[in-house]
C-alpha cells in the first residue's frame, strides 16, 4: 500500500524538485503557457492553483507566502496584479493541461500547460521587449 506517497518524485531530490517547480511556476506566470513533459505538467497544476488562490486573497500574508515559493519578485507582482483579479470570480480550475504528442529524442509524452483565460500576447512578450531593447542599444 502506498500511503503518504501523494506526488511524483520525477527522479529528482526534494531540493531539485522544489527549485524546478518554482522556476516552472514563474515561467507559467510570465508567459501564461509553457510546454513541458506530461508528468511535470500534472505536478505543476496544484502548485499554480494554490498560488492563484493566494493571489485572489491579495493580502500581505498571501503575498509573502507566494514570494516564498517563487524565485523573483516580478512573478509575485504579476501574479497579484494581473492573474489574481482575472480569476476573482472563478471557483477553481485556473489552468489546463493539453497533451502535445511525444518528444523526438526520447519519446517522452509532452504537454502544454496554460491558463484558462490566458492573454495570447503574453507568451514571449518579455523576450520581444528584450530583443527590441538590444537592437536599439546596438544602433
Amino acid at each position: 500500500m502506498r500511503h503518504s506517497h501523494g506526488y511524483r518524485k520525477l527522479n529528482r531530490t526534494h531540493e531539485h524538485r522544489k527549485a524546478m517547480f518554482s522556476n516552472m511556476a514563474g515561467s507559467l506566470i510570465e508567459h501564461e503557457q509553457i510546454k513541458t513533459t506530461l508528468p511535470k505538467a500534472k505536478e505543476l497544476r496544484p502548485i499554480i492553483e494554490k498560488l492563484i488562490t493566494l493571489a485572489k486573497r491579495g493580502d500581505l500574508h498571501a503575498r509573502r507566502q507566494a514570494a516564498s515559493q517563487l524565485k523573483q519578485d516580478q512573478y509575485v507582482e504579476r501574479l497579484f496584479a494581473i492573474l489574481g483579479p482575472r480569476y476573482q470570480t472563478r471557483q477553481g480550475g485556473y489552468v489546463r493541461v493539453l497533451k502535445a504528442g511525444f518528444r523526438y529524442g526520447d519519446m517522452a509524452p509532452m504537454a502544454i500547460i496554460e491558463f484558462v483565460d490566458r492573454d495570447p500576447n503574453a507568451k514571449g512578450a518579455a523576450d520581444h521587449a528584450r530583443t527590441a531593447a538590444f537592437e536599439v542599444a546596438d544602433e
